[in-house]
């Protein structure tokens, strides 16, 4: 029946796939957030405004999980943060480290971090929960994140929604007609798994609904999250660099990404997720 997806798309995907190693060693990630992808910018600084609302003030000790080349830990480090990354990708840790700002950095693993038990005051995991396309694996993540968690701790976590492929693939870049395209983002829709193997898309990744998110980290044993739409509609327009070096269309873009910041019925119309939750505090019950 057209409109349906083909058979056969659905085989398991295991742990951090090569491919994913191999499309970050590209070096590409350190420039994305600052405009090499379009609504990058848009992205960087709804995560901070977010982050700054619930993290509480410097000095607190802060593990990024999955931190990447360290944009969000250099920033945090800026402020007063004592930050400390972790991330798979060799060249990210380098990169991390080159951002002078006095940010830790190790190659490591979210699954099975070093750090002792309730030593961080806040948790980023700002990749993890999208790289990490089993379930297993992002659960165990998580928990791991509440193991090193101190009482009262911040978790902030980042997410792909389930339809922000297939949005950007239809509005922004016009590729939803191409079949293997559609293949792609039909696959993802169904299942949640992304297997971008084509130029120009991105790599493997897990695409979350808002609930399912929410029921992970729940599991995980923290308290129910809030859970915020990144970017609103923004992400999907396609003179995103005009918009945004104009100080008034700019105001705009993150106005309405305010608006709808946690409307439950838009929750999924954005690029990226965000869900934050707070351990209870010493001596809670």
């Amino acid at each position: 029946m057209e409109g349906r997806c083909p058979p056969g798309q659905h085989e398991r995907v295991e742990a951090l796939e090569p491919e994913i190693l191999e499309y970050y060693q590209r070096g590409r990630e350190a420039g994305r957030l600052a405009g090499e992808f379009p609504s990058g910018p848009l992205e960087l600084a709804r995560t901070q405004e977010l982050i700054l609302r619930h993290l509480p003030p410097a000095p607190l000790d802060v593990l990024d999980v999955g931190g990447g080349p360290g944009v969000y830990a250099a920033w945090l480090a800026e402020r007063g943060y004592r930050v400390r990354l972790i991330d798979p990708v060799p060249l990210h840790v380098e990169q991390a480290r080159a951002t002078d700002r006095g940010v830790s950095a190790d190659v490591g693993d979210a699954r099975e971090l070093a750090e002792p038990d309730a030593s961080a005051d806040a948790v980023l995991l700002m990749g993890p929960l999208y790289h990490l396309v089993d379930g297993h694996d992002r659960l165990q993540a998580l928990a791991e994140a509440r193991r090193v968690l101190r009482p009262g701790g911040l978790l902030v976590a980042a997410a792909i929604s389930r339809w922000a492929a297939l949005l950007d693939l239809l509005v922004r870049l016009d590729r939803l007609h191409e079949p293997e395209v559609a293949d792609t983002v039909c696959s993802a829709v169904e299942d949640g798994v992304f297997r971008g193997h084509r130029p120009g898309l991105f790599t493997t990744a897990y695409m979350h609904r808002p609930g399912d998110l929410a029921l992970e980290i729940e599991r995980s044993g923290f308290p129910t999250p809030v859970i915020y739409n990144v970017e609103g509609p923004g992400f999907m327009v396609s003179d995103f660099g005009a918009r945004w070096s104009d100080p008034d269309r700019r105001a705009a873009l993150l106005r309405a990404a305010r608006m709808v910041e946690t409307e439950p019925e838009l929750a999924g119309a954005s690029s990226h997720l965000v869900a934050v939750s707070v351990l209870p505090g010493p001596g809670a019950s």
